[in-house]
Protein backbone atom coordinates (compact mmCIF):
# COMPACT_ATOMS: atom_id res chain seq x y z
CA UNK A 1 0.00 0.00 0.00
CA UNK A 2 2.71 2.45 -1.06
CA UNK A 3 1.51 5.99 -1.85
CA UNK A 4 1.10 6.72 -5.55
CA UNK A 5 3.26 9.55 -6.88
CA UNK A 6 2.56 11.99 -9.69
CA UNK A 7 5.27 14.33 -10.82
CA UNK A 8 3.81 16.73 -13.39
CA UNK A 9 1.04 19.34 -12.78
CA UNK A 10 -0.76 18.34 -15.99
CA UNK A 11 -0.83 14.71 -14.99
CA UNK A 12 -1.94 15.80 -11.51
CA UNK A 13 -4.93 17.62 -12.99
CA UNK A 14 -5.91 14.60 -15.08
CA UNK A 15 -5.65 12.34 -12.00
CA UNK A 16 -7.75 14.72 -9.90
CA UNK A 17 -10.47 14.90 -12.56
CA UNK A 18 -10.53 11.11 -12.88
CA UNK A 19 -10.86 10.69 -9.11
CA UNK A 20 -13.75 13.15 -8.91
CA UNK A 21 -15.57 11.46 -11.83
CA UNK A 22 -15.00 8.00 -10.37
CA UNK A 23 -16.34 9.11 -6.99
CA UNK A 24 -19.48 10.56 -8.58
CA UNK A 25 -20.14 7.38 -10.54
CA UNK A 26 -19.59 5.15 -7.49
CA UNK A 27 -21.62 7.21 -5.03
CA UNK A 28 -25.13 5.91 -5.89
CA UNK A 29 -24.06 2.30 -5.30
CA UNK A 30 -22.18 3.14 -2.10
CA UNK A 31 -25.15 5.04 -0.74
CA UNK A 32 -27.12 1.80 -0.61
CA UNK A 33 -24.87 0.62 2.27
CA UNK A 34 -25.63 1.43 5.91
CA UNK A 35 -23.63 3.47 8.47
CA UNK A 36 -24.38 5.29 11.71
CA UNK A 37 -24.64 9.09 11.47
CA UNK A 38 -21.70 10.99 12.91
CA UNK A 39 -19.22 8.14 12.45
CA UNK A 40 -17.14 10.22 10.06
CA UNK A 41 -16.76 13.53 11.88
CA UNK A 42 -15.41 16.01 9.34
CA UNK A 43 -12.00 16.74 10.79
CA UNK A 44 -8.38 16.06 10.02
CA UNK A 45 -8.40 13.62 12.84
CA UNK A 46 -11.40 11.49 11.93
CA UNK A 47 -13.34 10.06 9.02
CA UNK A 48 -11.64 6.72 8.58
CA UNK A 49 -8.76 8.69 7.12
CA UNK A 50 -5.18 7.62 7.56
CA UNK A 51 -4.08 11.27 7.82
CA UNK A 52 -4.64 13.54 10.81
CA UNK A 53 -1.87 16.12 10.68
CA UNK A 54 -2.77 19.63 9.53
CA UNK A 55 -4.17 19.15 6.02
CA UNK A 56 -7.75 18.39 5.05
CA UNK A 57 -10.79 17.66 7.20
CA UNK A 58 -9.64 20.28 9.72
CA UNK A 59 -13.02 21.57 10.80
CA UNK A 60 -15.11 22.54 13.77
CA UNK A 61 -17.77 20.43 15.47
CA UNK A 62 -20.25 18.76 13.14
CA UNK A 63 -23.34 19.15 15.34
CA UNK A 64 -23.62 22.44 17.22
CA UNK A 65 -26.91 21.41 18.84
CA UNK A 66 -24.91 19.06 21.04
CA UNK A 67 -23.65 21.56 23.62
CA UNK A 68 -22.54 18.78 25.96
CA UNK A 69 -21.09 15.76 24.19
CA UNK A 70 -18.16 13.34 24.38
CA UNK A 71 -17.04 11.05 21.56
CA UNK A 72 -14.22 8.52 21.27
CA UNK A 73 -13.43 6.22 18.34
CA UNK A 74 -10.72 3.83 17.30
CA UNK A 75 -10.16 2.35 13.84
CA UNK A 76 -7.75 0.06 12.06
CA UNK A 77 -7.16 -1.52 8.67
CA UNK A 78 -4.73 -4.02 7.15
CA UNK A 79 -3.80 -5.56 3.81
CA UNK A 80 -1.45 -8.52 3.34
CA UNK A 81 -0.33 -10.91 0.63
CA UNK A 82 2.06 -13.87 0.41
CA UNK A 83 3.48 -16.22 -2.21
CA UNK A 84 4.59 -14.62 -5.46
CA UNK A 85 3.68 -11.21 -4.08
CA UNK A 86 4.54 -10.39 -0.47
CA UNK A 87 3.31 -7.24 1.22
CA UNK A 88 1.86 -5.98 4.48
CA UNK A 89 0.17 -2.63 5.12
CA UNK A 90 -1.27 -1.42 8.44
CA UNK A 91 -3.17 1.71 9.41
CA UNK A 92 -4.64 2.73 12.77
CA UNK A 93 -6.13 5.82 14.38
CA UNK A 94 -7.81 7.04 17.55
CA UNK A 95 -9.93 10.17 18.05
CA UNK A 96 -11.50 11.96 21.03
CA UNK A 97 -13.87 14.96 21.04
CA UNK A 98 -15.42 16.80 24.01
CA UNK A 99 -17.98 19.64 23.72
CA UNK A 100 -19.02 21.74 26.69
CA UNK A 101 -21.24 24.70 25.88
CA UNK A 102 -19.44 26.96 23.39
CA UNK A 103 -16.10 25.18 23.84
CA UNK A 104 -14.82 22.09 22.06
CA UNK A 105 -11.54 20.19 22.32
CA UNK A 106 -10.53 17.35 20.00
CA UNK A 107 -7.44 15.17 19.68
CA UNK A 108 -6.27 12.41 17.35
CA UNK A 109 -3.31 10.14 16.64
CA UNK A 110 -2.61 7.94 13.60
CA UNK A 111 0.04 5.59 12.24
CA UNK A 112 0.57 4.08 8.77
CA UNK A 113 3.14 1.40 7.98
CA UNK A 114 3.82 -0.87 5.02
CA UNK A 115 6.40 -3.40 3.77
CA UNK A 116 6.70 -5.28 0.49
CA UNK A 117 9.10 -7.36 -1.63
CA UNK A 118 9.80 -6.84 -5.33
CA UNK A 119 10.32 -10.58 -6.03
CA UNK A 120 9.37 -13.82 -4.21
CA UNK A 121 12.93 -14.35 -2.96
CA UNK A 122 13.80 -10.75 -2.14
CA UNK A 123 13.69 -9.46 1.46
CA UNK A 124 10.81 -7.15 2.33
CA UNK A 125 11.48 -3.43 2.57
CA UNK A 126 9.59 -0.62 4.27
CA UNK A 127 7.49 1.21 1.70
CA UNK A 128 5.36 3.46 3.94
CA UNK A 129 5.96 4.85 7.42
CA UNK A 130 4.43 7.89 9.08
CA UNK A 131 3.13 8.88 12.51
CA UNK A 132 0.79 11.79 13.19
CA UNK A 133 -0.98 13.63 15.97
CA UNK A 134 -3.37 16.59 16.20
CA UNK A 135 -4.92 18.77 18.90
CA UNK A 136 -7.64 21.37 18.18
CA UNK A 137 -9.69 23.86 20.21
CA UNK A 138 -12.87 25.57 18.94
CA UNK A 139 -14.78 28.46 20.48
CA UNK A 140 -18.26 29.08 19.03
CA UNK A 141 -19.15 32.76 19.04
CA UNK A 142 -22.50 32.10 17.33
CA UNK A 143 -24.44 29.23 15.75
CA UNK A 144 -22.64 29.76 12.45
CA UNK A 145 -19.26 31.21 13.43
CA UNK A 146 -16.38 29.63 15.35
CA UNK A 147 -12.79 30.63 16.11
CA UNK A 148 -10.26 27.81 16.33
CA UNK A 149 -6.60 26.98 16.76
CA UNK A 150 -4.97 23.64 16.01
CA UNK A 151 -1.53 22.11 16.49
CA UNK A 152 -0.40 19.04 14.55
CA UNK A 153 2.77 17.01 14.16
CA UNK A 154 3.92 14.51 11.53
CA UNK A 155 6.94 12.24 11.16
CA UNK A 156 7.24 10.82 7.63
CA UNK A 157 10.16 8.73 6.43
CA UNK A 158 9.36 9.03 2.73
CA UNK A 159 8.74 12.77 2.79
CA UNK A 160 12.18 13.27 4.36
CA UNK A 161 10.76 14.60 7.64
CA UNK A 162 11.89 13.85 11.17
CA UNK A 163 9.13 16.21 12.29
CA UNK A 164 6.69 18.66 10.71
CA UNK A 165 4.79 20.94 13.09
CA UNK A 166 1.82 23.02 11.94
CA UNK A 167 -0.06 25.65 13.92
CA UNK A 168 -3.33 26.86 12.36
CA UNK A 169 -5.47 29.61 13.90
CA UNK A 170 -8.53 30.76 11.97
CA UNK A 171 -12.30 31.23 11.64
CA UNK A 172 -14.95 28.76 10.47
CA UNK A 173 -18.33 29.82 9.06
CA UNK A 174 -21.26 27.49 8.28
CA UNK A 175 -23.18 28.56 5.16
CA UNK A 176 -25.58 25.60 5.36
CA UNK A 177 -26.41 24.20 8.78
CA UNK A 178 -28.97 21.41 8.41
CA UNK A 179 -29.33 18.09 10.27
CA UNK A 180 -28.93 16.26 6.97
CA UNK A 181 -26.11 18.23 5.39
CA UNK A 182 -23.62 21.00 6.08
CA UNK A 183 -21.51 23.33 3.94
CA UNK A 184 -18.85 25.51 5.53
CA UNK A 185 -15.62 27.37 4.91
CA UNK A 186 -12.53 28.20 6.92
CA UNK A 187 -9.91 30.93 6.56
CA UNK A 188 -6.76 31.42 8.57
CA UNK A 189 -2.99 31.27 8.87
CA UNK A 190 -0.60 28.31 8.77
CA UNK A 191 2.81 28.27 10.47
CA UNK A 192 4.91 25.28 9.41
CA UNK A 193 8.17 24.20 11.06
CA UNK A 194 10.14 21.30 9.53
CA UNK A 195 13.00 19.24 10.91
CA UNK A 196 14.42 17.34 7.96
CA UNK A 197 15.94 13.87 7.96
CA UNK A 198 19.71 13.65 7.49
CA UNK A 199 19.14 11.26 4.58
CA UNK A 200 17.06 13.93 2.79
CA UNK A 201 19.80 16.52 3.35
CA UNK A 202 22.43 14.11 1.99
CA UNK A 203 20.26 13.32 -1.04
CA UNK A 204 20.07 17.05 -1.78
CA UNK A 205 23.85 17.40 -1.48
CA UNK A 206 24.30 14.49 -3.91
CA UNK A 207 22.01 16.44 -6.27
CA UNK A 208 24.11 19.57 -5.99
CA UNK A 209 21.68 21.34 -3.63
CA UNK A 210 22.01 22.51 -0.04
CA UNK A 211 19.26 22.13 2.57
CA UNK A 212 19.09 23.52 6.07
CA UNK A 213 18.26 21.07 8.85
CA UNK A 214 15.18 23.15 9.74
CA UNK A 215 12.79 25.32 7.74
CA UNK A 216 9.91 27.69 8.57
CA UNK A 217 7.09 28.57 6.16
CA UNK A 218 4.25 31.05 6.55
CA UNK A 219 1.06 30.50 4.54
CA UNK A 220 -2.52 31.69 4.19
CA UNK A 221 -5.06 28.84 4.49
CA UNK A 222 -8.48 28.34 2.89
CA UNK A 223 -10.70 25.31 3.41
CA UNK A 224 -14.16 24.27 2.18
CA UNK A 225 -16.03 21.23 3.48
CA UNK A 226 -19.30 19.42 2.84
CA UNK A 227 -21.04 16.66 4.80
CA UNK A 228 -24.23 14.83 3.80
CA UNK A 229 -26.13 12.17 5.72
CA UNK A 230 -27.34 10.28 2.65
CA UNK A 231 -29.76 8.36 4.87
CA UNK A 232 -30.01 7.41 8.54
CA UNK A 233 -27.01 5.10 8.23
CA UNK A 234 -24.73 6.48 5.52
CA UNK A 235 -22.55 9.57 5.66
CA UNK A 236 -20.55 11.23 2.87
CA UNK A 237 -17.75 13.73 3.56
CA UNK A 238 -15.45 15.77 1.37
CA UNK A 239 -13.12 18.71 1.86
CA UNK A 240 -10.58 20.75 -0.13
CA UNK A 241 -7.76 22.85 1.30
CA UNK A 242 -5.46 25.42 -0.30
CA UNK A 243 -2.35 26.89 1.31
CA UNK A 244 -0.54 29.83 -0.31
CA UNK A 245 2.96 30.83 0.75
CA UNK A 246 3.21 34.39 2.06
CA UNK A 247 6.97 34.98 1.95
CA UNK A 248 7.61 32.78 -1.07
CA UNK A 249 4.52 33.24 -3.25
CA UNK A 250 5.69 30.52 -5.65
CA UNK A 251 5.04 27.97 -2.90
CA UNK A 252 1.54 26.49 -2.58
CA UNK A 253 -0.18 23.25 -1.58
CA UNK A 254 -3.52 21.63 -2.38
CA UNK A 255 -5.22 18.82 -0.44
CA UNK A 256 -8.43 16.90 -1.11
CA UNK A 257 -10.19 14.29 1.02
CA UNK A 258 -13.34 12.29 0.35
CA UNK A 259 -14.92 9.53 2.42
CA UNK A 260 -17.99 7.35 2.87
CA UNK A 261 -18.95 5.47 6.04
CA UNK A 262 -21.43 2.60 6.32
CA UNK A 263 -22.68 0.77 9.42
CA UNK A 264 -22.25 -2.97 9.92
CA UNK A 265 -23.37 -3.16 13.58
CA UNK A 266 -24.46 -0.94 16.47
CA UNK A 267 -20.95 0.33 17.24
CA UNK A 268 -19.07 -0.87 14.17
CA UNK A 269 -18.79 0.80 10.78
CA UNK A 270 -16.66 0.61 7.64
CA UNK A 271 -15.00 3.82 6.45
CA UNK A 272 -13.66 4.10 2.90
CA UNK A 273 -11.55 7.19 2.17
CA UNK A 274 -9.32 8.75 -0.46
CA UNK A 275 -6.75 11.48 0.21
CA UNK A 276 -4.67 13.53 -2.22
CA UNK A 277 -1.75 15.77 -1.21
CA UNK A 278 -0.07 18.09 -3.73
CA UNK A 279 3.01 20.17 -2.87
CA UNK A 280 4.44 22.20 -5.75
CA UNK A 281 7.78 22.63 -3.93
CA UNK A 282 8.73 19.39 -2.14
CA UNK A 283 12.19 18.40 -0.91
CA UNK A 284 14.71 17.35 -3.59
CA UNK A 285 13.98 13.84 -4.85
CA UNK A 286 10.41 13.87 -3.43
CA UNK A 287 7.42 13.69 -5.81
CA UNK A 288 4.90 16.50 -5.84
CA UNK A 289 1.79 14.35 -5.28
CA UNK A 290 0.85 11.59 -2.86
CA UNK A 291 -2.45 9.69 -2.82
CA UNK A 292 -3.73 7.28 -0.20
CA UNK A 293 -6.80 5.03 -0.33
CA UNK A 294 -7.88 3.29 2.87
CA UNK A 295 -10.69 1.06 4.16
CA UNK A 296 -10.92 0.91 7.95
CA UNK A 297 -13.08 -0.75 10.56
CA UNK A 298 -14.33 1.94 12.97
CA UNK A 299 -15.43 1.20 16.54
CA UNK A 300 -17.26 3.88 18.53
CA UNK A 301 -16.24 3.81 22.22
CA UNK A 302 -18.42 6.72 23.38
Amino acid sequence: MRPTHIASPSRFRRTLAACVLGGMLALPKLAAAQAPPGVMKQEAATSGKADVASEGFATAVDDKKKDDATEAKIQAGALGSSGNSRSLALTSMGTVRARRGANELSAAAAANYGRSAATPDAPTQTTMENYQGKLRYDRFVSDRLAAFVSLSGRRDRFQGLDLRLNMDPGLAYYFVQDPKHQLWGEAGYDLQFDIRKNSAIQAAIDNGQYLEKTDVRHSARLFAGYKNNLNDNVQFNTGVEYLQGLQDTKYWRFNWDVGLTAAIATRFALASTFSLRYDNSPLPGIKTTDTLTAVNLVYTLL
